[in-house]
């Protein structure tokens, strides 16, 4: 009997001999606290380091296909300057700011940032062809800065053999084009066709690898 006894008590001990069984209560009620602080930590790389964008049109063929999702280095922008013949996200510079107030606009920004929400603005891809004070010039096709052409290794299928008369590049702006000339409203065109020229402090940030599909992982 004593021996049956023992057992039972030793059974009824929890792991820290205490004689209770395990709460796992405390787990619980720490899970929100996780959630909130993983999100507060997602939300945090997104706006600040790296962001992924989801390429919606043909405007940077080859380079960029539709359906292709990217990484942007949101950092890159703020640490260095932009340079000719990055690919570049950025915000439309035609949209018009909003008058919904701090509290919605705050609750659509997490919104946003944790993926609930689609941005309010489109945003734009395209790659830099022109930095402040940079004349930029067309001639049937072949892309001009300051008087020298530039090397386009990227561009590829049938060729855009439009021109753009010469246009000095204004301060904090930049000339952007996509890689499919012929299907690109770009720096070419003011809106709606185009973009017109992009301010620098719309720039979100500069992609720098394609992450899907998995065939087409890779540097951009």
């Amino acid at each position: 009997m004593a021996d049956r006894a023992g057992d039972r008590a030793g059974a009824e001990l929890g792991p820290d001999g205490s004689g209770r069984e395990p709460d796992d209560r405390g787990f619980w009620r720490e899970l929100p606290v996780l959630i909130v602080v993983a999100l507060a930590v997602a939300i945090l790389i997104k706006t600040f380091l790296v962001q992924a964008f989801f390429i919606p049109s043909i405007s940077m063929r080859p380079t960029l296909e539709p359906g292709d999702r990217v990484l942007v280095c949101r950092v890159c922008v703020r640490l260095g300057e932009v340079q000719r013949g990055d690919v570049i996200v950025f915000a439309d510079p035609d949209a018009q700011p909003s008058n919904d107030g701090f509290v919605r606009d705050t609750l659509r920004w997490l919104a946003e940032g944790i993926g609930v929400a689609h941005p309010q603005d489109e945003d734009f891809i395209k790659r830099v062809v022109g930095l402040p004070g940079d004349v930029v010039e067309i001639r049937r096709g072949r892309v001009f800065v300051n008087g020298e052409r530039l090397q386009e290794p990227y561009l590829a299928g049938r060729e855009d053999t439009r021109s753009f008369p010469p246009r000095q590049i204004p301060d904090g702006m930049l000339f952007v084009m996509g890689d499919n000339r012929l299907r690109s409203g770009d720096s070419r065109f003011p809106p709606p066709a185009g973009v017109g020229l992009v301010p620098v402090d719309h720039v979100i940030g500069i992609a720098f690898v394609r992450i899907w599909p998995p065939g087409r992982w890779g540097g951009i």
